[in-house]
C-alpha cells in the first residue's frame, strides 16, 4: 500500500475524557463495520479452500503482520501495538476460519 498519496490519520485535540471516549467510540463503530466484512471475506475463504491444512498459512500471517507494521510506521502510528492487534485478530480468525470449514462441509461425506 503506498501511502504517499494517503491522508494521515490525525488524532483531534481532546481537553476531556468525555471528548477521547466519544472519538473512539466512533472509531470502534467503523472499525467494527470494517471488521465484520473482513469476517465475511473468511467465510469465503473457508468456501474455497478444499484442503483444513491451507486455512492457517504461516507465510501469510508473516506478510500481513510486516505490511501492518510498515503500513503503521508510514503513517506514524505504533507498530508494535499494530502487530500485536493484528495477530490476535489473525488467531480469531483463523479460528473462526477452521470452524466455518467444517460447518460448511458437515454432512458433506455422509
Amino acid at each position: 500500500m503506498n501511502t504517499a498519496h494517503k491522508v494521515q490519520p490525525q488524532a483531534k485535540h481532546c481537553n476531556t475524557m468525555a471528548e477521547v471516549r466519544s472519538h473512539i467510540d466512533a472509531l470502534d463503530e467503523r472499525i467494527t463495520a470494517l471488521l465484520v466484512e473482513r469476517t465475511h471475506y473468511m467465510s469465503q475463504a473457508a468456501r474455497i479452500k478444499q484442503d483444513v491444512t491451507k486455512v492457517h498459512d504461516q507465510e501469510r500471517i508473516e506478510f500481513i503482520a510486516a505490511r501492518v507494521r510498515r503500513m503503521a510506521a508510514e503513517l506514524g502510528g505504533q507498530p508494535d501495538v499494530l502487530e500485536a492487534a493484528y495477530r490476535a485478530l489473525m488467531d480469531a480468525s483463523i479460528a473462526f476460519e477452521h470452524r466455518e470449514f467444517a460447518r460448511l462441509r458437515e454432512g458433506a461425506t455422509a
